[in-house]
């Protein structure tokens, strides 16, 4: 299977260069990540000739990435130093040696035995033999990194195949979930049907099961009564195990879970009674990423009251309220941010505190603070303090950025510094915190066994697998340029 070129990351393992989820256009390279690129490239050229290896082999190694965490956290130091006196609050923590000999590296970046449980996976598989051939639109480099894998057609970068190259091959997450998308039309290039597909190929290669599934619910599109019945319907068929929301979208009309707007449809109660009664109790919605300026369906003002009122169902907050358009800082409930600090605000007003029944889930969310040790320290920190350790899980809202494995192992190099402890109250991001956010919170939400198997396989096999298990091929997604525009102007 081809590989992801990742030119615009200086070809680095940490990839640190824009890139989107596709809710929102990325920004721009900060000068810290610009010049980590330039010093990190530099160096990998010298320790490759030294080690008297490729530059391509060093930076596949774990001294890629222990090289790039490092020139990171030193560009991010000298920033700091020089624009406010001090140190970020947040660093990437590995021993000098870590460059040049692997298994030092891999004393922190590896773990055989971690348990990682990514609650926010994602694919679209699509028919490559329309009628009509792909007109080159939707799929950029920018936008989309995962889209420059190499296929003629970048649609093939996004499929099933691609996606378990990626989760299992090319990194260590152990277990993933299918999350749904908002693409309207029919049949989705991620619908239950292509999840059940691609779950069963994932259970015949690993035996194991590797992968669960949301199912979508959209309440607020076309008739409420139709919808809340078709929860049960996919409840009935297919393994569902939770559901996922986009309250915002369309943004025609948007509903809060706690029907507080009188103006907006009054459907949040009878979306949440309906998950308590087909089950199962936990609601995934996106909050935050593309609402700046758009009002509060987005904003997860109702998350605080919703979870209150329902303390039987547990919401996962995707994205945690977050704004690239934010920087993240410490929270001030007097004075709080565009961002994060929305969720604070609503979750402490109405009492909602550590271990209740709101979870703060980081897709893309870390992706884009990584970058920025001192908003990673204050977001992190600032989730920690309001739900406590065992309410943050992770997720990174892959393959949209390639394979994950990068987030991961910035996750698990990253401290909070004692300083920031001190000041702020944030906890320490100790080992046992750690394997937590990374795992053991998600599986004790839902249900499964954090062990960690390793999946090993070839292309051969999974060809073989696909073809034992495939349905009986549609058409799926947009293949021309008007139904593209749609998807677009439906995903916001």
């Amino acid at each position: 299977m081809a590989r992801a070129r990742t030119n615009q990351h200086g070809g680095l393992p940490i990839k640190l260069g824009p890139c989107s989820n596709g809710e929102f256009v990325p920004r721009p390279a900060s000068p810290v990540v610009r010049e980590t690129i330039r010093r990190a490239s530099r160096a990998a050229d010298e320790h490759a000739a030294r080690l008297g290896v490729s530059r391509r082999a060093f930076l596949a190694s774990s001294c890629g990435s222990a090289l790039t965490l490092l020139t990171l956290a030193a560009c991010s130091n000298e920033a700091g130093q020089a624009t406010q006196g001090a140190e970020p609050g947040g660093t990437f923590t590995l021993p000098p040696t870590s460059t040049t000999e692997p298994e030092v590296a891999t004393s922190v970046l590896a773990d055989d035995t971690q348990f990682v449980m990514d609650v926010q996976g994602h694919l679209l598989e699509y028919d490559l033999t329309p009628d009509e051939p792909w007109d080159g639109t939707f799929y950029t480099g920018q936008m989309f990194p995962q889209a420059n894998c190499g296929e003629d057609d970048p649609r093939a970068c996004f499929s099933i195949e691609s996606f378990l190259d990626l989760y299992f091959l090319q990194s260590d997450t152990s277990l993933v979930v299918l999350s749904a998308i908002p693409v309207f039309e029919s049949p989705s290039p991620l619908s239950p049907e292509v999840m059940a597909q691609t779950r069963a190929i994932a259970a015949a290669l690993c035996d194991h099961d590797r992968i669960l599934a949301h199912g979508m619910a959209t309440p607020n599109v076309g008739d409420v009564e139709e919808q809340l019945a078709a929860m049960a319907d996919l409840r009935a068929e297919f393994d569902v195990s939770a559901w996922k929301m986009y309250p915002h979208i369309p943004a025609s009309t948007p509903f809060r879970f706690d029907d507080a707007d009188p103006s907006l449809p009054q459907i949040g109660g009878r979306f949440l009674d309906q998950v308590r009664q087909v089950g199962p109790p936990i609601v995934c919605v996106h909050k935050g990423i593309s609402s700046v300026g758009g009002g509060y369906p987005a904003d997860p003002a109702d998350i605080g009251p919703a979870a209150v009122d329902n303390p039987d169902i547990s919401f996962v907050v995707y994205h945690s309220g977050y704004e690239l358009a934010v920087s993240e800082g410490p929270y001030d409930p007097a004075d709080p941010n565009g961002g994060i600090d929305r969720l604070l605000v609503s979750c402490e007003a109405a009492g909602v505190g550590p271990g209740a029944n709101v979870y703060a889930e980081l897709g893309s969310t870390w992706r884009s603070v990584m970058g920025d040790p001192d908003q990673a320290a204050h977001t992190l920190g600032k989730l920690l303090v309001a739900f406590g350790e065992d309410r943050v899980v992770w997720g990174t809202d892959s393959i949209w950025y390639g394979s994950p494995q990068d987030q991961i192992e910035a996750f698990r190099a990253f401290e909070i510094t004692e300083q920031f402890q001190e000041q702020y109250g944030y906890p320490a991001l100790t080992d046992e915190v750690k394997d937590k956010i990374l795992g053991l919170n998600s599986a004790e939400l839902y249900g499964v066994d954090p062990t960690h198997v390793d999946c090993e396989f070839t292309g051969e096999e999974l060809r073989t697998i696909r073809q034992e298990v495939a349905p009986e091929p549609v058409t799926l997604g947009p293949v021309q340029a008007a139904e593209v525009d749609a998807l677009l102007v439906a995903h916001a």
